[in-house]
């Protein structure tokens, strides 16, 4: 928590300490298991410490949207602190750890120290900010763009945590997880991966994806990292 919100603001020592005194609860999760109950209560705020997770709505036949998907470092429920009664589910898209922290202990922690306070606030934006480049990947971009626009976001999300570099990063999700974060069929993803590879965009391998050509991959998405906010 202290790395992921540090890149804004640099915590005094009292700071730290008090954030690393927050009363944590860590589960391991084994893959689709719940995290937070769609339409749920919620009474704590979850950590991302390793694997992948996503936040997700529901629909009749077992359908779903992905509406984010979470990586280490990740805090994706901020907004429940205020909101207490989530509009949408998060599972474990993989094997994960997440951590727990009461909304209760929270509270104290920003009321005691506001600059850790606005920190928070400016992670909430920027997952904010991720949404709203989302919203107009499914409204204006095709299956092309919106796959290689996703898979240039993920590549700098996970390079700021360290897990990604000389331009390939873990690839764990399924090609039904894509689907439902694109909005597309598992046909139609499997088809404009094969599309993203003929063009020596990719390469794709069991849980492992490495860009073969950065600035082609970032045409094709048009994509402008600037919403990421990344330092």
């Amino acid at each position: 928590m202290i790395r992921k919100l540090g890149g804004a603001h640099r915590f005094s020592e009292a700071e730290q300490s008090a954030i690393k005194k927050l009363p944590i609860s860590a589960r391991t999760l084994s893959p689709q298991q719940d995290i937070v109950l769609e339409n749920g209560p919620s009474t704590q705020c979850c950590i991302i410490l390793d694997g992948w997770t996503c936040c997700y709505q529901s629909f009749e036949a077992g359908r779903r949207q992905i509406l984010s998907l979470h990586v280490p470092g990740d805090l994706p429920d901020l907004q429940s602190l205020h909101l207490p009664d989530p509009d949408f589910g998060m599972i474990a898209l993989t094997q994960a750890r997440v951590a727990f922290v009461p909304h209760a202990n929270l509270h104290r922690l920003i009321e005691r120290f506001p600059a850790i306070g606005t920190a928070l606030w400016r992670e909430a934006q920027v997952s904010a900010a991720i949404q709203r480049s989302w919203l107009s990947s499914l409204g204006r971009r095709d299956a092309r763009g919106r796959l290689a626009h996703l898979f240039c976001e993920l590549y700098l999300r996970l390079e700021a945590v360290g897990l990604a570099g000389g331009d390939i990063f873990p690839m764990p999700l399924r090609q039904t997880d894509l689907a439902d974060a694109l909005g597309l069929t598992p046909v139609h993803v499997n088809r404009t991966l094969k599309e993203l590879r003929i063009a020596d965009l990719i390469n794709l391998q069991i849980r492992k994806l490495e860009i073969l050509d950065w600035p082609g991959l970032r045409a094709a998405g048009e994509f402008n990292p600037q919403y990421l906010h990344l330092k």
